[in-house]
């Protein structure tokens, strides 16, 4: 009895109408309208869940539709202008409140994307969001420019654009204003700003394929060699540049001049294999001992694995030995990968560089430590056992250093994990 009382109970309460929806259907539409202002007021975030609602659920014309869309994209600005405003004020933000206003961001710029927003709405939001790129404090700064980008729909846009990011009187606003000139074909404007700043490399090559694409070669080429001369920084597009130039009009001397410039820059083996390749048997002939020569100031890594390339072992070895054990687990472990090929053609040397990665063996440490030293103790022991076939060494060597961490169960449980035969020693 008491179960089918419950069940009568359920099924009455399924059948009751909702209180609130009876309120909603009794009430006159300008309450409703009333009550709607009001939440929009308290929650910002109502307001644009209101336009995307009713925009599914109400018929409207084209032009009503249109203006629907630029008022859900203001509402979303709404919605997160507090929080990118506090962000902005204190150069950053809790992590989930930073990825919160960078995916409204991000819903900006699809929805300036995917519909067919009215300008006067475009215009209103690039003019909101103009302090904050000009703060630049609140890291979000790329998003933000990526808005002010997909509010522009056409060359007009793009050029009103250009004319307030040159007004900001900043260097990157600046930068965006030239771009956005040169793209729409503004030659006088992006000369000009392009004039104000040839600094570096890349400043030299962007009026250089300027140049170049506008049919001016020769001048391409001047503006080139002068930016390989005077130019601050990454040269590698200049360089390339003009060796494209220098093989299309046959001077091939001069083209391989500029990949070796290339090359020999932070040098490192892809380069060196690059450039052997461009070469012909005599070119290399020429060039190898001067591209060696760089060795030196590239780094080691890089030398270590040209070295090896090259199969000079004796010249690998000089480089691993003057190279720190890889401690953390950052790099591709290629030092220890190459200790490995040479355990064999130099173990004494390759035994010392082991042990050069147990650092201070008699004091306390993490047990992640003793962990990562058992790794490196196991490879000692492989060069005292496998390769010097010198076992009794290996186990003096190893009671010492048991015996002066005895008191250190942690130490010993790790190298017992590592080490055959540990427990026993």
């Amino acid at each position: 009895m008491p179960s089918r009382c419950k069940s009568m109970n359920t099924k009455k309460k399924l059948e009751r109408k909702d209180p609130l929806r009876e309120l909603l259907e009794a009430a006159e539409p300008g309450v409703l309208i009333e009550l709607v202002e009001d939440l929009v007021d308290m929650l910002p975030e109502v307001r644009r869940q209101c336009f995307e609602y009713l925009k599914n659920h109400v018929s409207l014309s084209r032009t009503h539709h249109e203006s629907a869309s630029g008022e859900e994209i203001l509402a979303i600005w709404d919605e997160l202008e507090p929080d990118l405003e506090e962000i902005d004020a204190y150069g950053g933000g809790d992590y989930d409140l930073e990825n919160y206003v960078a995916d409204l961001i991000c819903e900006i710029i699809k929805k300036l994307k995917e519909s067919d927003v009215p300008v006067e709405y475009r215009e209103e939001l690039v003019n909101e969001i103009l302090p904050y790129i000009q703060s630049g404090n609140s890291g979000l700064v790329d998003g933000l420019y990526d808005i002010a980008y997909a509010a522009c729909y056409d060359n007009t846009d793009l050029r009103r654009l250009a004319g307030i990011f040159e007004a900001m009187q900043d260097e990157w606003a600046t930068d965006h204003a030239r771009r956005i000139y040169r793209q729409i074909g503004e030659r006088k404007k992006y000369l000009e700003l392009r004039s104000f700043k040839l600094q570096f490399g890349m400043d030299y090559y962007d009026l250089a394929a300027f140049y170049w694409d506008e049919g001016e070669k020769e001048k391409a080429i001047e503006v080139a060699e002068k930016g390989v001369e005077k130019g601050q920084g990454r040269l590698d597009e200049l360089r390339l540049f003009l060796a494209q130039r220098a093989e299309e009009s046959g001077d091939r001397v001069r083209s391989l001049e500029l990949q070796f410039e290339q090359a020999v820059e932070y040098l490192t083996l892809e380069k060196y294999m690059n450039f052997k390749k461009l070469c012909t048997k005599a070119e290399w002939a020429d060039y190898e001992g001067m591209l060696l020569m760089h060795l030196d100031q590239t780094w080691q890594s890089e030398a270590l694995k040209i070295c090896m390339h090259r199969r000079e072992y004796d010249k690998a070895l000089a480089v691993l030995l003057k190279m720190a054990y890889p401690v953390f687990a950052y790099s591709d472990d290629y030092e220890l990968k190459t200790a490995k090929k040479l355990e064999k053609r130099f173990p004494e040397q390759i035994l010392k560089f082991y042990k050069l990665g147990l650092g201070n063996l008699n004091c306390s440490s993490a047990r992640k430590d003793y962990a990562r030293k058992a790794k490196v103790m196991k490879s000692v022991c492989h060069m005292y056992v496998d390769i010097l076939n010198t076992p009794e060494i290996w186990m003096a060597y190893a009671q010492k250093v048991k015996q002066d961490n005895a008191r250190r169960p942690a130490f010993q449980e790790e190298f017992a994990k590592i080490i055959p035969g540990w427990k026993e020693l």
